[in-house]
């Protein structure tokens, strides 16, 4: 969407995000992360893989250690009770 002047902000391109519920979620760079404790982790990668399990040596970014441990699968509508 162009803007009508220079002073009317132009909205920031959308980032595509990728859901795997078995590994990370991958981010289209480049990516800043603001941590639990305010530190900022940024990447300049076209893409980058982003730890959801917490067991990353390399935590915020996923090393892949989530494939040492086999999940369970979430429960499905028939064993919900």
């Amino acid at each position: 969407m162009p803007a009508t002047s220079d002073d009317t902000p132009r909205p920031a391109p959308a980032r595509r995000v990728h859901v795997d519920p078995q590994g990370p979620v991958l981010v289209e760079g480049p990516v800043e992360i603001v941590l639990d404790d305010g530190t900022v982790a940024r990447s300049d990668r076209f893409a980058v893989a982003i730890c959801t399990c917490r067991r990353s040596r390399t935590y915020p970014w996923c090393d892949t250690s989530h494939r040492r441990r086999e999940r369970t699968p979430p429960p499905t509508e028939d064993r919900k009770s």
